[in-house]
């Protein structure tokens, strides 16, 4: 029980975290993270959790790689191959070499081999921390990409070099012959493994589809469960875990992009269940290393043989270190780049942003946890392990702090230019990208219409982008008067809902209808309110299940039997009390209308005037005792895509902060117009 109330207090703080990012965005949300956790465990009766490494690394570090394998570009990663592998490869073997003996040399109580270690465990980048930057500032697109693919690849050669040193530590033998040769074989043979475990699942997906079994919820679990299957049995044959689940995500992105016939529902569904799992697993990631400060911090303030002002200068001494080194590393390689192919050096903004946007996170903080109590007699206890605790946590800290302070400041100011759409000039990035949205949305519509190519869902590609090109041109023109034709408009549209929502309680009272049906019938009104005041500029937004869940609910039963009979009892009644209700909101428009209003108020009684005639004639209103209306399905599946779309340009640094707002303020009245027909 006490495990359960701290994983649900955790995951309470996570939704705390983004809340409270709201009002200081200057903050980044894993600092916002780390705060908390700290908190949760100060507080009487706080969090404590026993750190175990080899679950922390299956449990968050597989799924949240395999995923940025997945959807990471692997073009770009492909141009971008030699900056990549001297950063994951060359860097990190660089920095336990330099950074082992200066640790050695500076706190010559922790052994040689030991310095080493820590050395390795801080060489990796963290590729949440990352991400979690690059999204709050834009960094440039090279450079983005280039951290991306670092971050994948130099887990695993830091965690090999971390090893063989722990192991020479605990045993006294070490062999760097025998060393390289493990680490090609374990580097080589878990890209290799984990591309093959991956295909192999995605052929057991495709084998399942294949006898007829649709269901979304079994594909999307067989993709959840992948990660885990492949860390797990690559951490057996001993190759390593972490570069299986990434070269798992990418042969999963590339098998997706070869797909004949994508299903399109897998994708809505797995995306969003993707986007609430990262979300949870990147936000526990560091909480816990919140929740473990005080602990550590607490072992040092206690050990007499440390001087804490001493062991805050180490940290800071260590993190500049790492900084310096990365630094000259990355200057070397652009200075014998230029010279290589006779062009200008890279700026030295570039490679300063480079340098301080290498952050570490939840494998140095996994690493250090794993190191041993004891050495190989089982007896002598491992040398400083609580030191080299605080001193990773340290640096974790302050790298973090330093990136977030700097990168704002060397970041471009400037908005992301994405690539222009045909026909469109780039100079003005959010037409480019609202046009990229557009698309988005307009091929998966095309897709879904052909995969149900009923008559009735034809229209639906015209009235789609009729839609869209009425609110472009409304964009362009920024006509005072239609704006405020459009406001009168809704006001009127909410003063009619409230006559509707009276004569469905006076029909309700006098039991011309069934309480729920008239519950449902309310809460639709509600929505439809709530949409409308949406236009009115508040924030508020709904999830097309939970739309599809009131339709649904609307009227109970199947057709059969009584059940059946009592569906059909329920729709009939509620056509009837919607005719009504058609009629009280034509009267209130009526008595409200004025001079000023007129137009506005007279396209509203029109638009009621046809619903109660269509009604009369029992179309469109129900279709074997449901709600019917799949050319509305089909829309708001598209606009999903184009959100989706937004949140992905967005995230892969096409475009910021700004424009993605403007965007998805744009869907949002693309699809508050929808509903509103």
């Amino acid at each position: 029980m006490e495990t359960f109330l701290a994983v649900l207090l955790l995951l309470g703080l996570i939704a705390v975290s983004n809340i409270v990012n709201r009002f200081i965005p200057f903050v980044p949300v894993p600092l916002i993270q780390i705060g908390l956790g700290i908190i949760a465990a100060l507080i009487p009766t706080g969090i404590h959790m026993h750190f175990e490494p080899e679950l922390f690394f299956v449990l968050f570090i597989a799924p949240l790689l395999f995923n940025d394998g997945r959807r990471t570009p692997r073009g770009e990663l492909w141009n971008l191959r030699a900056p990549i592998l001297l950063l994951a490869l060359g860097l990190v073997f660089v920095t336990v070499f330099v950074a082992g003996y200066a640790i050695n040399w500076m706190i010559p109580s922790i052994p040689l081999a030991a310095s080493f270690a820590l050395a390795a465990i801080l060489s990796p980048t963290d590729a949440v921390a990352v991400g979690a930057l690059a999204g709050r500032v834009h960094l440039p697109k090279s450079i983005h990409r280039i951290l991306e693919g670092e971050s994948l690849m130099n887990d695993a050669s830091g965690l090999v070099a971390f090893k063989f040193a722990i192991a020479a530590m605990v045993t006294g033998v070490f062999s760097l012959p025998k060393a390289s040769l493990s680490f090609v074989l374990i580097a080589a043979g878990g890209l290799l493994l984990g591309a093959v475990l991956s295909f192999l699942l995605i052929r057991v997906s495709v084998f399942i589809r294949r006898f007829g079994m649709e269901d979304v919820t079994i594909h999307v679990l067989l993709q959840i469960l992948t990660p885990f299957i492949i860390y797990l049995i690559s951490e057996e044959v001993g190759i390593s875990g972490i570069l299986a689940v990434v070269a798992g995500g990418i042969m999963f992105a590339i098998e997706k992009d070869r797909a004949v016939s994508p299903q399109y529902k897998l994708q809505l569904v797995s995306a969003s269940t993707w986007s609430v799992l990262l979300m949870v697993l990147n936000g526990l990631v560091f909480l816990i290393l919140g929740v473990s400060v005080p602990d550590v911090v607490e072992v040092i303030y206690m050990d007499p043989t440390l001087n804490n002002f001493m062991v805050a200068g180490y940290v800071l001494a260590i993190t500049a270190l790492l900084i310096v080194v990365r630094f000259l590393w990355v200057y070397g390689y652009s200075l014998w780049e230029s010279k290589r192919q006779k062009s200008e050096k890279a700026p030295l903004r570039s490679q300063v942003i480079t340098s301080i946007s290498g952050v570490r996170g939840a494998v140095t903080l996994a690493g250090a946890f794993s190191i041993p109590l004891v050495l190989g007699d089982g007896v002598t206890p491992f040398p400083e392990r609580d030191l080299i605790i605080a001193l990773a946590a340290g640096v974790i800290l302050m790298s973090l702090i330093i990136a977030s302070i700097f990168l704002p400041l060397l970041a471009d100011k400037k908005e992301a230019k994405v690539p222009a759409a045909e026909g469109v000039s780039s100079v003005n990035p959010e037409l480019a990208a609202r046009n990229v949205v557009i698309d988005a949305g307009m091929s998966m519509l095309r897709s879904l219409v052909a995969e149900n190519p009923e008559p009735l869902r034809q229209p639906v590609l015209l009235e789609f982008t009729d839609k869209i090109d009425r609110i472009c041109a409304a964009r362009e023109d920024h006509d005072p008067a239609d704006e405020e034709l459009r406001r009168q408009a809704v006001e009127a549209r909410l003063n009619a809902l409230e006559a509707e929502r009276t004569e469905l309680r006076r029909i309700s009272e006098n039991g011309a209808i069934s309480e729920p049906v008239a519950v449902k019938m309310e809460e639709l009104l509600d929505h439809t309110e709530s949409l409308l005041c949406q236009r009115l500029n508040t924030q508020l937004r709904f999830s097309l299940t939970e739309i599809q869940r009131l339709f649904s609910g609307l009227f109970s039963g199947k057709l059969g039997g009584a059940e059946g009979r009592l569906a059909v009892q329920n729709a009939e009644s509620a056509r009837t009390a919607k005719m009504a209700m058609c009629r009280a909101a034509i009267s209130a428009v009526s008595d409200n209308m004025s001079e000023e209003n007129r137009a506005a108020s007279q396209k509203i009684i029109n638009k009621y005037q046809q619903m109660e005639s269509r009604l009369a004639q029992g179309d469109g209103w129900i279709k074997d005792g449901v709600v019917d209306d799949g050319k509305l399905e089909l829309k708001l599946q598209a606009i999903q895509q184009q959100r989706n779309t937004v949140q992905e340009m967005y995230q892969n640094g096409a475009i910021n902060l700004k424009v993605a707002g403007r965007l998805r303020r744009f869907v949002d009245q693309l699809e508050t117009s929808i509903w509103e027909d």
